[in-house]
């Protein structure tokens, strides 16, 4: 994937009030995230947004952290950000305990390797990040086979809160972080 020039410009300087958000990048990533330049231009927002993607990753989420970070990594392939592709892409490899599956999960349906649970995440977030989205009933009876309610209202959170993320950057041009990279996490998915 080629990598655009940003055409709206990074801030050089953030609020004050970003603060706590940028220190807990920095503690969990060693540097600030570059999306946090760009979304830094409206600080209440983007707590907003990090309050909401928080509560989505919390330890009791109905939804396992392996199934979160194959979805995030798969929209995040379909909507071409480079930068989440790279920092989910990370995630799934620390979540798995390698790279096997996320080598795989751009070919998720003839790769192998995926329980039925996850194959069914995938598909849904595929059919909802397509436009219009493209959610059918037997869809609908093959989530409901392996998640409950809850599980299935936070899934479509999470895949709709993916899409918001990878949407933003992408059309923004917001760079790739370099996190696999620094992480020796191959991204490759031939």
């Amino acid at each position: 994937m080629s990598q655009q020039s940003p055409w709206v410009k990074p801030l050089t300087a953030l609020p004050a009030s970003l603060r706590p958000l940028v220190a807990l990048q920095k503690k969990h990533y060693g540097q600030l995230l570059n999306p946090t330049r760009w979304w830094g231009r409206s600080p209440f927002l983007f707590w907003l947004v990090g309050l909401f993607v928080g509560h989505l990753e919390r330890r009791a989420s109905p939804v396992a952290p392996l199934t979160r970070a194959l979805v995030m990594t798969r929209v995040s392939q379909r909507c071409h950000c480079a930068f989440c592709i790279d920092a989910n892409s990370l995630k799934l490899a620390g979540h798995q305990g390698g790279q096997d599956k996320l080598l795989k999960v751009a070919q998720w349906q003839t790769a192998g390797g995926f329980s039925d649970a996850e194959q069914a995440a995938l598909a849904y977030a595929e059919a909802m990040t397509a436009t219009p989205p493209q959610i059918d009933a037997a869809l609908k009876a093959r989530l409901q086979a392996h998640y409950n309610d809850q599980a299935i209202t936070e899934l479509t959170a999470i895949i709709a809160f993916q899409n918001l993320s990878a949407r933003f950057n992408s059309a923004l041009a917001i760079p790739s972080q370099g996190l696999c990279a620094a992480k020796g996490v191959d991204t490759d998915v031939r």
